[in-house]
């Protein structure tokens, strides 16, 4: 009778799980920018709902959006995940990571929620 061979494989967390956890390891330097992705996305609707529900207007508006979603970001890489951000192509590559579909996520969720609750 031969012997079962068991293969134990370490499975690695979840990007999910590595995002939240401070100061995770990335060695694939993809993951952090998909995070960095996909959480602009997330903030964009959410503040877009939240500019169409107070309500901001204007110019004013855009660029608070803009400085609130770069700024942090850039915080939740360099501090929070404790990673220097010139590995990642510097302060303006990451800021330009999934900007413009995040920006127009951002217009679509302003938009429909000012004109539901503002039109009449």
């Amino acid at each position: 009778m031969g012997e079962a061979k068991v293969n134990y494989k370490i499975k690695e967390p979840s990007l999910f799980s590595k995002a939240l956890k401070q100061g995770a390891s990335w060695p694939e330097r993809e993951d952090l920018l998909d995070v960095v992705y996909w959480s602009r996305q997330i903030l964009s609707v959410l503040i877009g709902i939240l500019w169409g529900t107070i309500p901001l207007v204007g110019i004013f508006a855009i660029i608070l959006y803009v400085g609130i979603t770069t700024v942090l970001l850039s915080l939740y890489v360099t501090e929070y995940q404790k990673q220097d951000i010139e590995e990642y192509g510097g302060f303006t590559e990451l800021a330009k990571e999934g900007f413009m579909s995040a920006f127009a996520s951002f217009l679509v969720a302003w938009i429909i929620t000012y004109s539901a609750l503002h039109f009449t």
